[in-house]
């Protein structure tokens, strides 16, 4: 068994795409630039806020940080995205959700151009990799192609098995997956048979927000199992897999913590750099 680690990749990643900074800066003047709004005091959006700038910072990217209070209007932060969303210096624009109860999500992430849509959450960028064209994909589910990328484990013909279905990780994962020539399954709370369904993956991806729902009866020998999820269980952090049984019968399989979150940043960063080149094309 292989693990794979997320944190040496996510350096790899971060390393490199200080390199393509720099040049970039070089070459027009001005740094790559990333807008973070964060509306409210929530405690673990402070800290992934935190984190991103922290990222931007290691990575050559100029961040634009943006607090506003948790009584700020549908208007004061519709106005401050569509102000960042025509401005030259940023690239890119990331509103950390969830957003206070009052406000309405949709209406705000609509102020993003697409064009500035870091997150790939914009129904244009979902449409663009359906259609298997150039545009953002979600942090989550292509730092995921990225580990299996630097781990040369390649889809092409394989039966990938994705667990859950959300817009942000599920949806775009499998169409990452088809589009990498894989057979794609994807299965959710609906499935008939999920543990059927599951035995049969050559590649196993668990999404779907429950600790450690995936047991090793549902794996087959010598599968790669890729953990999505993190879940809080008696203070410890633990994923969608049961890792100490799976981990017997994977031929790879990421760890939780250290395997797929290191990357979702990563891939932020990477996205924010391919807005900002495709902003000079």
């Amino acid at each position: 068994m292989t693990l794979i680690d997320g944190k040496k990749v996510s350096a790899d990643v971060r390393a490199e795409l200080k390199t393509e900074t720099a040049a970039f800066e070089t070459q027009y003047g001005k740094k790559v630039g990333l807008a973070v709004v964060l509306v409210g005091e929530d405690p673990a959006s402070q800290v992934y806020v935190r984190n991103k700038i922290r990222g931007c910072e290691e990575a050559g990217i100029r961040s634009f940080a943006h607090y506003l209070p948790a009584t700020a209007s549908q208007s004061e932060v519709e106005e401050l995205v569509s102000a960042l969303a025509a401005d030259d210096n940023v690239h890119g624009i990331l509103v950390q959700l969830p957003l206070p109860r009052h406000l309405d999500e949709e209406k705000i992430l609509a102020c993003i151009p697409t064009a500035k849509d870091v997150d790939g959450f914009s129904a244009e960028n979902i449409g663009r990799l359906a259609m298997h064209e150039e545009g953002t994909v979600a942090c989550t589910p292509s730092g995921v192609m990225e580990l299996l990328k630097r781990y040369e484990i390649d889809p092409r013909g394989k039966k990938a098995v994705v667990v859950g279905r959300s817009n942000i990780v599920g949806r775009p994962m499998a169409l990452l997956l088809l589009n990498a020539d894989a057979t794609v399954t994807v299965c959710h709370s609906r499935t008939a048979d999920l543990k059927a369904e599951c035995a049969q993956a050559d590649i196993l991806v668990a999404a779907i927000g429950k600790p450690k729902f995936i047991t090793a009866d549902m794996v087959k020998n010598g599968a790669v199992v890729v953990d999505v999820g993190i879940n809080r269980v008696d203070g410890k952090l633990v994923g969608d897999v049961d890792f100490e049984e799976v981990s017997k019968k994977a031929s790879y399989i990421t760890p939780v913590p250290g395997g797929v979150g290191p990357m979702t940043i990563a891939m932020l960063l990477k996205n924010a750099v391919a807005c900002a080149k495709r902003a000079v094309r």
